[in-house]
Order: structure tokens, then C-alpha cells, then sequence
């Protein structure tokens, strides 16, 4: 009686079976449009990270007699109405607003996410209550609702980032209660239901990992908006308050000279904005299109 030799995967196909957890990544990789969006963020993440040993001059030191000189081979961007370098102040000035738009996104992301998981799986009176209220926060301008809670509450680093994530929430929780509808009613959540799993485990362990792709688009998306969210906040006076370099900072305070024919005082801080906004918006689109596929 022979004994049957025990069979073995070939290396061919074990290699294989591996690589569809890498297939996004290098899809990722070969699209032009997420390469040339994240060379943009990667650029001012460093300045953000290593902005003063980038510079030559002080982003802060005035020098009145040499105010809003045009740029030159000294000062690149020229100067502001109070003799300060604008070049070092567009890469010192990343930092703020690439502190305060990720962490403002990470709080209204997982806040958001822990509703949309609590209504979309409850349904019933949960979701109507908890619904009909995110439909009437999401009717009103969301930044007038965060001018009124930072004029109540004071102009703050913390205040701005807790405002921003305060409205960002009912956003992502919309989205991730459509993907929980989708998914509550199918098998592997029956299947915890009747093992006796409490609906805490369900919604973090069991649907969350299949809701992660809009979660993960929303964020970068919503990354893209609390950029342009600290600017106006800050352009407005609201948000981050001087002596900071930030971008929204500088254009509030330089808008009116371009008047005058001081137009480097503007042009290079909204350049930076908009080009950050742009680079956050391709990568966030790329992504998007990665995952939908």
C-alpha cells in the first residue's frame, strides 16, 4: 500500500498569492499623477520638519531698511513690509499649517468613523435621530460654524485643530454610515451575531476592516479641505495668530500692498498654499481611483 507524498505549493504560486497585498502600492507608484502629487507633499513635509536649516535668513528678523524689496539675488522672494526674508518665511511657514490640518483630519477622521459605525449599524431610532442631526449640521456653512466657535472660544493652535475636527465629523460619518449600510446585512455579520459577539467587537473588528478604502479616501480628501480651511482661518484672523510665518498669516497681512506693485508679498504664499492643496487633492484622487478599482 503506498503512501501518498504530501503536496506542497510551489514557490511560483506562494510567490503570487503574496502579491496582490503589494498590487495598489505599485499601481500607486506607476500613476504619474500620485508620483508628482507626493513629491509636492514630501517637499513641504520637509520644510515643515527641517524649514530653519533650510534657510539662510531669519524668517523673523525685520530689517525696515530694506522693507518690500523686490526679489534679488539676497532675498529670493523679495521682502515684506517689514524687511523680512519672504522665502524663508513660505518654507518655515509649512510647519503650522502641516501640524494643524493632519492632526484637525486624524480627530473629525476617527471621531466620524466611530459615529458612522455606531448609526449605520443600529439603523432604527439611532439612525434617524443621530442621522436627521448630521443633515442639519451639514446644511449650515461650515466655516461660519467655525468662526462662531473660535470667536467664542479664543484663537488658538488647539482651538483651531479642535473646531476643524469638530466639523470634519459629520462629513466622514455620513460616508462610513453608507459603507456600513452596505455592509451590515451580510454574512460574516450574521455570523458574529449568532457566535454572540458584542456590537462593539462587530463594528471595530468585524465591518470596520471592510469599510477602511472610503475611510481612507475621505481622509485625504478631507487632509486637502482643513489645509484650506487653517489658511482662511488664519487669513481671516482666527486662526493661527502672529508671529507665526504661517501662509494665511502672510496674506492677510501683505493682501493690500499688491496695490501698491508688492506683489511677491502674496504671490509666493499663495503659490505655496495652493500648491500644497493641489499636491493633497492628486494624491487623495489617486488613491481614490486605486481603490475604487
Amino acid at each position: 500500500m503506498s503512501t501518498a507524498a504530501p503536496q506542497t505549493t510551489p514557490p511560483a504560486v506562494q510567490a503570487s498569492s503574496k502579491e496582490p497585498r503589494f498590487e495598489p502600492l505599485r499601481e500607486l507608484l506607476r500613476s504619474p499623477t500620485f508620483v508628482v502629487g507626493a513629491v509636492i507633499v514630501v517637499w513641504w513635509i520637509v520644510c515643515a520638519l527641517a524649514g530653519q536649516w533650510i534657510v539662510r535668513i531669519d524668517p523673523y528678523a525685520s530689517d525696515p531698511l530694506n522693507s518690500l524689496t523686490p526679489p534679488d539675488h539676497t532675498h529670493w522672494f523679495g521682502t515684506d513690509q517689514l524687511g523680512r526674508d519672504v522665502f524663508s518665511r513660505v518654507i518655515v511657514g509649512a510647519r503650522d499649517i502641516l501640524t494643524i490640518a493632519p492632526l484637525a483630519t486624524l480627530i473629525g477622521t476617527a471621531a466620524g468613523t466611530a459615529l458612522g459605525l455606531i448609526v449605520g449599524y443600529f439603523e432604527g431610532w439611532v439612525d434617524n435621530v443621530v442621522g436627521r442631526a448630521i443633515d442639519a449640521i451639514l446644511a449650515l456653512p461650515l466655516v461660519i460654524v467655525a468662526l462662531l466657535a473660535l470667536a467664542a472660544l479664543g484663537a488658538s493652535n488647539l482651538t483651531v485643530i479642535l473646531v476643524i475636527g469638530i466639523t470634519f465629523t459629520p462629513i466622514t460619518a455620513r460616508t462610513v454610515r453608507a459603507a456600513v449600510f452596505a455592509e451590515r446585512h451580510l454574512d460574516y455579520v450574521a455570523a458574529a451575531q449568532l457566535r454572540g459577539e458584542h456590537a462593539l467587537y462587530i463594528m471595530f473588528v468585524e465591518i470596520l476592516p471592510n469599510v477602511l478604502p472610503p475611510i481612507i479616501v475621505e481622509a485625504t480628501v478631507r487632509l486637502g479641505y482643513a489645509i484650506f480651511a487653517v489658511a482662511t482661518l488664519s487669513f481671516l484672523g482666527f486662526g493661527i495668530q502672529p508671529p507665526s510665518a504661517d501662509w494665511g498669516l502672510a496674506l492677510s497681512e501683505s493682501y493690500t500692498l499688491m496695490a501698491g506693485g508688492a506683489w511677491w508679498t502674496v504671490v509666493f504664499s499663495a503659490g505655496a498654499i495652493a500648491s500644497l492643496v493641489v499636491g493633497v487633492n492628486l494624491v487623495a484622487d489617486s488613491v481614490q481611483g486605486v481603490l475604487d478599482r
